[in-house]
């Protein structure tokens, strides 16, 4: 095999694996023996993959594809039996699908995030409710940050030690971030 030699190192000419070699690896690489099949959507080719995942990625797609169908039929059904217009089937799935989205801040996010850290501590809900107190926040007040009500000024310190974030990453968290960012 030819090679070939410049100031960072070897280089393969042989076209299989081009990596150059030497101290410092290059940032853009190729192995042409890799073998990538497309994946497609209604025929359309959408993106290319390894065969080990392409499999498992069109399996997902089309596991969502028939989520998403129960999701309507389940609103069709729910819009009949209460008497409702077709029409709000539509807005009927796109509510249950926001629901399925991850808070991004106020107090639905930090509830996530101290459900977070109680499984990271691998604590059931007593132990986290002792814990939490040890860090000055009651159990009435985990409670009623669990269920959404509004978190008070002076709980984001205790919210920060229990996180293990700073009080900014919990304002953040909490407010959103600042639009001067």
């Amino acid at each position: 095999m030819a090679k070939h030699s410049n100031k960072r190192g070897l280089r393969s000419l042989k076209g299989d694996a081009i990596v150059l070699q030497g101290n410092q690896p290059t940032a853009w690489q190729f192995d042409a023996r890799d073998a990538y099949v497309p994946i497609t959507h209604e025929g359309a080719v959408v993106g290319l993959c390894k065969p080990d995942y392409a499999a498992q990625i069109a399996a997902a797609m089309n596991q969502d594809r028939k989520l998403r169908q129960a999701l309507y039929l389940a609103c069709y059904d729910l819009v009949s039996r209460s008497g409702g217009h077709n029409s709000q089937i539509d807005g009927l799935v796109q509510k249950y699908l926001n629901k399925t989205e991850p808070p991004k801040q106020g107090t639905a996010l930090i509830a996530t995030l101290l459900k977070h850290r109680q499984a990271e501590l691998d604590l059931n809900d007593d132990e986290f409710a002792r814990f939490c107190d040890s860090y000055r926040l009651s159990y009435g007040e985990l409670k009623n940050i669990w269920v959404g009500k509004d978190i008070e000024q002076r709980q984001l310190g205790p919210l920060a030690r229990i996180l293990g974030q700073s009080i900014d990453e919990v304002i953040e968290a909490w407010k959103g971030p600042d639009e001067d960012d």
